[in-house]
């Protein structure tokens, strides 16, 4: 879904003449990066499919809220109607849901992530904030898991400022059962946040972390694994796009290997160093997604370790599928075994 690189004009300071700029990388027609450095990007996510439309009858409230004024960042936040909200009181369990997109498109307004954030809000049900963060290439990678950590910053301040703080909040979260979660990129994001708790660097009380439910982490590495070999070039969710997004993602310079794309690369906290606050995990694999097997290795390897860990493979199932088509049978079962997992059964 990329076009051909197209010319621009740019000017130079003290040049005679415009250079000649190209399309150096165009993901999907949404992000453009020029051979001067230069970005383009658009907000029109209609080049992204969805299947069944957004689910019209379900009793969920929204709004918008900021939670980093320096950078204008925002969640938002969704509640039943039935439960722990419209005078009903019962505490909600709080999921933190991280959209995909390679960490270079998408936000929580994209019809497909709001379609999916009203099915958990309704069908766990949860208080769930389904958070933006900065994109690449503007602003690489470790920009997009500080963010994370800030949303986290701010839910923990949220918990200790009643009545002050957020009335839906204060209303309705159960901060004693706050789970991470989120799809591809968001999964990835979980991941360092659920690492960065575990390891004492992001201290979280009076909040606590539950649980960590990854949707098709997005994992990198230089050397690639078996499912990523047979992905098809032709792919629209296949390795060549995911190589394409780690270009535009990581840090000037940096390969795969590095520790936000790969998490068993030098620099990687160690499994077996992160301490008993490093939450259980909930990792949703599609079997014909092309990380197939980088997501199942990280389960082994996690397990390994001692960690609790429940892998749930998706038979016939792709990259995104619940983004794709939020209400499919497929969808209807991963809020099932999300359902159980945030519920205890």
């Amino acid at each position: 879904m990329s076009s051909s690189p197209t010319p621009a004009a740019s000017a130079v300071p003290g040049s005679a003449a415009a250079p000649h700029v190209v399309v150096v990388e165009d993901c999907f027609g949404v992000v453009q990066l020029l051979s001067d450095g230069t970005v383009r990007r658009s907000t029109d996510y209609s080049v992204l499919p969805l299947v069944g439309g957004v689910p019209s009858d379900l009793p969920v409230e929204w709004k918008d809220v900021v939670y980093d004024d320096t950078h204008g960042l925002r969640l938002r936040m969704y509640r039943p109607t039935t439960t722990g909200g419209g005078g009903v009181n019962k505490k909600l369990p709080v999921l933190v849901y991280f959209h995909g997109g390679g960490f270079c498109i998408a936000s929580f307004e994209v019809i497909n992530f709001h379609a999916g954030a009203l099915r958990l809000a309704a069908e766990l049900p949860a208080l769930v904030l389904s958070a933006d963060y900065r994109l690449a290439p503007e602003h690489r990678l470790p920009a997009a898991l500080d963010d994370a950590e800030t949303v986290f910053s701010w839910l923990r301040a949220q918990a200790t400022a009643s009545p002050a703080a957020d009335p839906w909040l204060a209303e309705s979260a159960d901060f004693g059962r706050v789970f991470v979660s989120g799809d591809s990129a968001g999964g990835n994001i979980s991941h360092h946040i659920s690492v960065r708790h575990g390891s004492g660097r992001l201290p979280l009380g009076p909040l606590r972390l539950a649980g960590c439910v990854m949707l098709w982490p997005y994992f990198g590495g230089e050397e690639p694994t078996p499912s990523e070999a047979a992905s098809p070039p032709g792919d629209p969710m296949g390795t060549a796009l995911f190589n394409q997004m780690w270009r535009l993602a990581l840090p000037a310079g940096a390969t795969k290997d590095h520790p936000t794309a790969n998490p068993f690369a030098p620099g990687s906290v160690p499994f077996g160093d992160l301490g008993d606050t490093f939450p259980p995990v909930l990792v949703l694999d599609p079997d014909q997604d092309a990380l197939h097997d980088r997501v199942a290795d990280y389960v082994a390897r996690l397990r390994a370790a001692g960690k609790a860990v429940e892998l749930i493979v998706f038979r016939g199932q792709g990259h995104a599928f619940f983004v794709r088509e939020p209400c499919g049978e497929a969808s209807d079962e991963l809020i099932r075994v999300i359902r159980r997992f945030v519920h205890g059964g």
